[in-house]
């Protein structure tokens, strides 16, 4: 099993600067291309480390979340991965291997692996291999519920749960959950969406919760709003509250994206 990751690099000068990127009021497209060595960020504490922000909290987009794409050297990481207490993360391995301590247990995750990360938790991260780590790094502030307590740290990994089928679909269409949709302590689910070659989503998903989806594996064509755009491995969906969406599976092999969303909580009036 592969899982896409931001390519860095540059091209070259024989390119055209004509893409597919959009931002819209509804949603935000950007492809793999343009996940390029110049946008790339550092963070005060790390070493080794650098960073593609795909999604941050915008007022009158989406606003729960943000999405990182972090790439470690062999040696690289941090003993102070998060600066904020009520914040939560989920981690997903794309490459390489990468060493995780929550609260003193120490877990090693190679590629498909997956972290859950409660807020105030304390926590460390570094790539103990001799080749490049990349993981990505969805963040979430945590809402509590009265009566509820708050979730507690697991590691799995894409290999270890079993996806899924979702109704009627005659299995083209799975979801691997990593948390159960009834476990109320849980206020985002961070899934992976899999669809077999010509698997649709039947109908225009139209909901209040916000997305970041990017894509692991193959091609489809996704409908964003009122536009059907082709997507590929790489690329990163961003969408707001109640933009419609739905998507085709295309070529040859699974169409795969891991999809953040915020379920379970009162809406804040």
């Amino acid at each position: 099993m592969t899982y896409a990751f931001p390519p860095g690099g540059l091209p070259d000068q024989s390119v055209s600067p004509e893409g597919t990127a959009v931002f819209t009021e509804a949603y935000a497209v950007l492809p793999a291309v343009t996940q390029r060595d110049i946008v790339t960020s550092l963070l005060p504490g790390w070493t080794g480390m650098r960073m593609w922000v795909l999604a941050r909290p915008m007022s009158g987009f989406s606003e729960t979340f943000s999405q990182y794409a972090v790439e470690l050297q062999p040696a690289g990481g941090t003993d102070a991965p998060e600066v904020d207490d009520e914040v939560q993360s989920v981690i997903f391995v794309a490459g390489g291997q990468v060493t995780v301590n929550i609260d003193g247990a120490r877990h090693v995750l190679d590629a498909g692996g997956y972290g859950y990360i409660p807020a105030g938790a304390m926590w460390t991260v570094w790539n103990d291999s001799d080749a490049v780590s990349q993981f990505h790094w969805v963040r979430k502030r945590y809402v509590g519920a009265d009566g509820v307590d708050m979730p507690e740290a697991f590691v799995t990994s894409d290999h270890a749960v079993a996806p899924t089928e979702m109704p009627d679909c005659d299995g083209v269409w799975a979801t691997t959950r990593f948390v159960d949709p009834n476990d109320l302590r849980h206020d985002m689910h961070v899934n992976i969406v899999t669809f077999q070659p010509g698997g649709v989503i039947p109908f225009a998903e139209t909901h209040v919760m916000e997305h970041g989806l990017y894509v692991l594996q193959g091609t489809a064509d996704y409908l964003l709003n009122k536009d059907w755009v082709p997507v590929e491995a790489g690329d990163f969906m961003w969408l707001r509250a109640f933009c419609p969406q739905a998507c085709v599976a295309t070529g040859d092999k699974p169409f795969r994206y891991l999809l953040y969303k915020d379920v379970n909580r009162h809406m804040p009036l």
